[in-house]
């Protein structure tokens, strides 16, 4: 009989690892760890079976992975020298024992880690750290620079945030493939109409009431929303309605980034990472406030809590049923937070304690479905309608 089947896809420090449920979302198994154990920021896939994740650091370089099947095996793209190399280069023993070639890289040390990933129309898509923006026409083997935003105007101005010169979110139209937006920290959102060529800042503040004054310095007050972008997420339809949680606050764009509104109101805390769309409402929104930048980024008063709006942001709900409510120190990293297209949607996110949650109810009440991973840097989930058991 026909069955749907769930995997959640998650990027760790320790590599990758596959949370495998059945049609009821009830039961789930834990697969990995893959990719060699290496740092993975990013993980995608499609329910074709094919799977991508884009890592490194410093000591490995970067690097895409592809999986034809599922995660059950795995093919290595290297893209930038690490320590590893350099190491590799001094002793044949070193080198042997990592499998280093000493192949040219394509693109040798201009970037340390793959950030985000992105699978539409045909094209995979890179962000790296630092920011650059990269692109596959061979579903990740080959790649080039978008030099479109490489080369932007405002490219010297960018200052990195905590974690770095990041481009940590990509999105894409679902219709028109020339469109795309990105997410920079700390530079903030770019857009492009073109397919690349070209691409337009968009941080400009809607014309509503101003939002409260700030001084952090990745984010100016006159005008823009903070360059310090955490994630951005594209609601579903024909339109360009984008919700942002940055470094102050959670905004939405009406119009594609051209200006955004500040949907603040109700919450505990502006400070933030992730935020969720659900796959049907463009109007039903979750995120996972946190106490702020200074005062150690977890829970507002160590109670955990995921806050949905159901109005587009004009007003917010917590909810707690599942999670922990007391001594609770987590945070949720920018991409650690999914969703599936299930009826009703299940809300997904993973700590850098290494728990997995799950709503299956749309935020009403949240399980833990996997505990003890390393720490989780992104979250995804993959959906196969059918399979015959």
């Amino acid at each position: 009989m026909p069955e749907r089947t769930f995997t959640v896809l998650l990027g760790t420090t320790k590599g990758v690892f596959l949370l495998r449920g059945d049609g009821d979302r009830a039961n789930w198994a834990v697969a990995g760890p893959f990719c060699d154990g290496w740092p993975v920021n990013h993980v995608i896939g499609d329910a074709s079976g094919l799977l991508w994740a884009g890592g490194g650091g410093d000591w490995y370089g970067a690097a895409v992975w592809r999986s034809e099947d599922g995660g059950e095996s795995w093919e290595k793209t290297r893209l930038t020298r690490g320590t590893i190399d350099d190491w590799a280069e001094d002793d044949p023993d070193v080198a042997e024992m990592f499998g280093v070639t000493g192949d040219p890289l394509p693109f040798a040390d201009a970037f340390a880690q793959v950030w985000s990933l992105r699978f539409a129309h045909g094209a995979l898509y890179a962000g790296t750290k630092p920011a650059t923006l990269l692109v596959s026409q061979d579903g990740g083997r080959a790649w080039e620079r978008v030099d479109g935003l490489t080369d932007h105007p405002s490219a010297a101005e960018w200052s990195p945030g905590a974690a770095g010169l990041t481009l940590h979110t990509i999105l894409t139209h679902p219709t028109d493939p020339q469109r795309m937006w990105v997410g920079i920290s700390a530079a903030g959102v770019f857009a492009t109409e073109d397919g690349g060529q070209s691409w337009e800042r968009r941080n400009r503040l809607s014309n509503a009431a101003a939002c409260p004054p700030h001084d952090h310095p990745a984010a100016p007050r006159d005008g823009e929303t903070g360059h310090c972008v955490h994630n951005m997420m594209l609601a579903p339809g024909e339109g360009a309605t984008i919700y942002q949680q940055n470094h102050h606050g959670v905004w939405r764009s009406p119009d594609g980034g051209r200006s955004w509104e500040d949907i603040n109101e109700g919450l505990p805390s502006t400070f933030g990472f992730p935020i969720q769309v659900h796959p049907r409402d463009p109007e039903m929104i979750w995120t996972l406030p946190l106490n702020g930048d200074d005062n150690g980024r977890f829970p507002p008063g160590a109670a955990a809590a995921v806050w949905r709006s159901r109005d587009g942001g004009k007003s917010w709900q917590d909810h707690r049923a599942g999670l922990p409510q007391n001594g609770c120190f987590f945070t949720v990293l920018r991409q650690a937070m999914a969703g599936d297209r299930a009826d009703p949607a299940g809300v997904y996110f993973g700590t850098n304690s290494g728990s997995v949650f799950a709503s299956f109810d749309e935020g009403e009440n949240w399980s833990e479905i996997a505990r003890h991973l390393p720490t989780i840097l992104s979250v995804e989930v993959v959906e196969e309608g059918v399979r015959r058991v």
